[in-house]
């Protein structure tokens, strides 16, 4: 994996700070992150209402996957520009119009072609073992940041349900509330949200389902209580508030797919050399700095994952 520039490595201060916050919480990971941008200038950030603070006796062993240095993207920032079209299209207005977003009590559903269905609360949720993963993220509009989630493996929560056989991927929804989400009430898609992975991409260790971020539990237009995060894809795959999860033998149609088949595909692997149809993918706006960078293949992570994708054409399989 390619290391982040020394002048992207997070300011000292800011780094202890940072640990601060999760002081006591076990060994930290730092892998690579997902980000993406569109040209434009500067975005207006609204700052997000204070989230709460992780819990004192989470273990957050280190992550498997491999670390490097990074400068992360301001705390303001990961929480005020969001996409999140269930409450609003406008990226500076989800954390006022999500703030009274209520995920507690939460269920998620994880059925399909599995030997040991289950139906699991956040408690459960959060009974798996959490740890810090400091990741790109990607968006498919060309800007990108520097996160770090909280979280764990998707394959912890596959492998004790046991796919079948037939199993070959999955398929995931977010939550339909139009009561809490006044977003569903537009038609920019066919609701609730859904997204899928292959089985192999969604049992990758740098697959995880994430319940936090800077220390904190996730805050509603993050996603909250539980999202996707898979680093190397455009960030519209990792789906945000889940509330099932289920193992099917054909490909899912996600939302995006069948909103807009020829600019969006199935897989959203990044990919600076296919542009999207309207805009340039070879370069990102990251977020906080006013910087642009080089896009890099599979977002940084080709060392990692490549091997997913041996023998496919990665301009037909976008």
């Amino acid at each position: 994996m390619k290391k982040i520039d020394s002048r992207e490595i997070t300011p000292e201060h800011v780094y202890l700070n940072r640990r601060q916050l999760i002081r006591g919480m076990g060994a930290l990971a730092a892998a690579s992150l997902l980000g993406g941008c569109a040209p434009q200038s500067g975005p207006e950030a609204t700052p997000s209402p204070p989230a709460p603070a992780a819990s004192p006796g989470t273990s957050m062993p280190t992550a498997v996957a491999e670390r490097f240095d990074a400068r992360l993207t301001p705390l303001e920032d990961v929480a005020g520009y969001n996409n999140f079209y269930e409450f609003t299209l406008s990226k500076t207005k989800v954390a006022e119009l999500a703030e009274d977003f209520e995920t507690s009590p939460w269920q998620i559903r994880v059925g399909g072609l599995v030997d040991n269905p289950m139906t699991l609360d956040l408690e459960d949720i959060m009974a798996f073992e959490q740890e810090e993963r400091i990741y790109r993220m990607r968006c498919v509009e060309a800007w990108s940041m520097v996160i770090p989630w909280r979280g764990f493996p998707l394959s912890a929560l596959l492998e004790r349900v046991e796919p079948s056989a037939e199993a070959q991927f999955v398929r995931f929804e977010t939550l339909e509330d139009r009561e809490q989400m006044p977003g569903l009430k537009s038609n920019v898609l066919d609701w609730p949200y859904v997204e899928g992975l292959r089985l192999d991409e969604a049992m990758h260790d740098l697959t995880i389902l994430a319940t936090g971020l800077y220390g904190r539990d996730l805050p509603p237009q993050n996603g909250a209580p539980v999202r996707l995060v898979v680093p190397w894809k455009y960030g519209f795959k990792s789906i945000k508030s889940i509330v099932k999860i289920e193992l099917v033998d054909e490909m899912p149609v996600s939302s995006w797919m069948e909103a807009a088949p020829n600019e969006y595909g199935f897989y959203a692997n990044v990919n600076p050399d296919v542009p999207h149809p309207r805009w340039s993918q070879a370069t990102e706006r990251v977020i906080g700095t006013g910087e642009r960078r080089k896009t890099e293949l599979f977002n940084g992570y080709e060392e990692e994952v490549a091997q997913l994708y041996e023998g496919m054409d990665l301009e037909e399989y976008f």
